[in-house]
C-alpha cells in the first residue's frame, strides 16, 4: 500500500511557476515508477509527465514539454514537478500517481493515487 500527499498548488499569473511535491509512504518507494496527472473542469483526467523507478528516464505530454520537469528524491520518498512558463490552460486539478510499472503510469492506469492539488493560472 502506498499513501500519496501532493502540496505546493495554488494561484499564480501566467507566465510564472509553481513546483508541486508527493510526499510517498512507505519504504519501497524507489519500487514505484512516478507520476503527475492533471484534470481541469469539464474535461477528462489527463497524462502531463512520468519518471522511471531508479534511472530518472522521464516522459511528458507534448503540451507541457519544454516548460515542466518531472523529477525525484527516493531518499525523501518524494516526486516533483517543477512548472514554468505557466498558461491557464495549465489551470486543473493536480495528481500524483505510482506503480510499478512505467508502463501502467503512460497508460493512464497506475495504481495509487493522490487526492489532488489545485493548480490557477491567471491571464
Amino acid at each position: 500500500q502506498v499513501q500519496l500527499v501532493e502540496s505546493g498548488g495554488g494561484l499564480v499569473q501566467a507566465g510564472g511557476s509553481l513546483r508541486l511535491s508527493c510526499a510517498a509512504s512507505g519504504r519501497t518507494f524507489s519500487r514505484y515508477a512516478m507520476g503527475w496527472f492533471r484534470q481541469a473542469p469539464g474535461k477528462e483526467r489527463e497524462f502531463v509527465a512520468a519518471i522511471s523507478r531508479t534511472d530518472g528516464g522521464t516522459a511528458y505530454a507534448d503540451s507541457v514539454k519544454g516548460r515542466f520537469t518531472i523529477s525525484r528524491d527516493n531518499a525523501k520518498n518524494t516526486v516533483y514537478l517543477q512548472m514554468n512558463s505557466l498558461e491557464p490552460e495549465d489551470t486543473a486539478v493536480y495528481y500524483c500517481a505510482a506503480d510499478p510499472s512505467l508502463l501502467n503510469i503512460g497508460r493512464s492506469a497506475p495504481d495509487y493515487w493522490g487526492q489532488g492539488t489545485q493548480v490557477t493560472v491567471s491571464s
